[in-house]
């Protein structure tokens, strides 16, 4: 960032407060937004109208001078007349008003020769000024670590990284108003908890002073989510924060964005039939039916395909056959630790490692091993399985979701395995949670539920291959 004029422009403000001039004023009263100048031009051609926004280029050609003005993603001219805005404004225009500074414009909307949309100005005011030069936007910012650490320097230089968050924000709504549509409820539920569950994770933990002990922030909404299922609701979801003490990388974000949904009388079926309708939807909206990621493209005109877990081991050759001293060679082999050997664990964390860089083209993993995961019922014609279900897109995983365990026994018995997990040192392990045991025995009805990671999907429908790239701030290691 260019600061060589931090000086001068330091000098400037005290001389524009020594003139009784605020360069910092309360607020700025304007008649209309750039953006609606900008979409509507001939609506407005002739009118006399006052806007503001940031200035990114100020050149003076004698007596006439142009300014590149924006705000909100669109930009105007600012069209200077000395003889229009007067002499005195126009050397104060030419004294004290730098790029990056913020100014307020009142005109008439005209065209110039070259065609140019314009205010043509009979009145400014310095609305912000600005300490630093602003980079130059030709060349950006090169180093990738200071758009993360200085994303506001990234948006406003960085027209892609300006409309990816446009989009991010979009993708937000356009689920809101298609679950919404299908009579879903928004729900919140606590941030902080006693016993963090619904996922195989390690929490953030911290401690209550009024209650004198530790808390953790959530790993999962769904939990409290199932109990306002137990408690008559039918259709309830939740876009929240949540918060899992482990990797930074590419895909992983210690504090992510997740949208949990559940619903009554309905299975996984039903809600891969729901994520795919609602993820199709979203890239409609946003005109990404196809995107690039990477070297492939993504198509999401296409039914999303649906396949066995086990079918898709049993291509790289793991099958119902292979003995257990084979799986332990593999989990060697691949260098993945497990505190104790169990087959359907083994297995899935296998498929992790050798079959999802190949999920390019959405498709539904289904019916994994039982011991995958605590909440999810067995499978109806399989009980060495469970109905759930991993949606893969561009080799990523995007969303999970089950038929969900409504059975309290069961509950309680598989809750008690993996505390049997954590004693012998899996950290990521399910805690018991005895009170949703307890919701569970007043009767909890079929239900199916989905979890997505919103960071994930809007990574892949900006065809970003990182998810730094769709959090505006995204966690990073302090600087020295």
């Amino acid at each position: 960032m260019e600061r060589r004029d931090f000086k001068k422009r330091m000098e400037l403000v005290k001389k524009l407060r020594e003139m009784g001039v605020e360069p910092y004023p309360h607020s700025a009263s304007i008649t209309h937004e750039i953006e609606e100048i900008v979409k509507e031009p001939e609506r407005y051609m002739g009118q006399k109208i006052s806007t503001a926004g940031r200035i990114y280029a100020l050149r003076f050609h004698g007596k006439i001078a142009f300014a590149t003005v924006r705000s909100n993603g669109y930009q105007i001219q600012g069209f200077f007349k000395y003889d229009v805005l007067g002499e005195e404004k126009y050397k104060f225009l030419k004294k004290f008003v730098d790029r990056g500074d913020f100014l307020w414009i009142h005109g008439e909307v005209t065209r110039t020769k070259r065609g140019e949309l314009s205010v043509l100005a009979d009145d400014i005011k310095l609305i912000s000024k600005s300490l630093y030069d602003l980079p130059h936007e030709w060349f950006g910012i090169e180093d990738v670590e200071k758009r993360y650490r200085q994303r506001y320097l990234d948006l406003m230089l960085n027209r892609e990284s300006f409309e990816i968050f446009q989009n991010r924000a979009k993708i937000v709504q356009e689920i809101r108003k298609f679950l919404w549509e299908k009579g879903f409820m928004e729900m919140e539920t606590p941030v902080l908890q006693p016993i963090y569950g619904g996922a195989n994770a390690r929490p953030f933990k911290t401690y209550v002073n009024a209650l004198k002990r530790d808390y953790y922030l959530r790993i999962s909404d769904e939990l409290y989510l199932k109990r306002l299922i137990v408690g008559g609701y039918t259709k309830v979801f939740e876009i929240s924060k949540d918060f899992r003490n482990e990797d930074i990388d590419t895909t992983h974000n210690p504090e992510f964005t997740m949208l949990e949904a559940y619903q009554a009388y309905v299975d996984y079926e039903d809600m891969m039939n729901l994520t795919e309708d609602m993820i199709k939807h979203v890239a409609k909206v946003l005109g990404v039916e196809k995107v690039k990621f990477g070297e492939y493209e993504i198509d999401f005109t296409r039914p999303f395909r649906r396949e066995r877990m086990l079918d898709m081991l049993a291509e790289k050759g793991i099958t119902d056959d292979t003995p257990d001293n084979e799986i332990k060679k593999l989990l060697d082999k691949y260098n993945i630790k497990m505190p104790r050997y169990e087959r359907g664990l083994a297995l899935g964390k296998l498929f992790e490692r050798i079959c999802e860089d190949e999920l390019i083209q959405p498709v539904f993993v289904i019916d994994h091993p039982r011991e995958t995961t605590p909440l999810c019922k067995l499978h109806r014609e399989d009980p060495r399985l469970v109905e759930r279900f991993e949606l893969y897109i561009g080799g990523v995983e995007l969303a999970n979701g089950y038929t969900e365990l409504n059975d309290p026994e069961l509950q309680e018995k598989f809750f008690r395995e993996e505390t049997e997990r954590r004693t012998l040192g899996d950290e990521e392990a399910h805690q018991y949670d005895a009170d949703f045991v307890e919701a569970l025995r007043w009767g909890m009805p079929p239900t199916g539920g989905v979890g997505i990671g919103i960071d994930r999907l809007a990574m892949i429908l900006t065809g970003k291959e990182s998810i730094k790239e769709v959090i505006l701030f995204p966690m990073l290691a302090p600087r020295d």
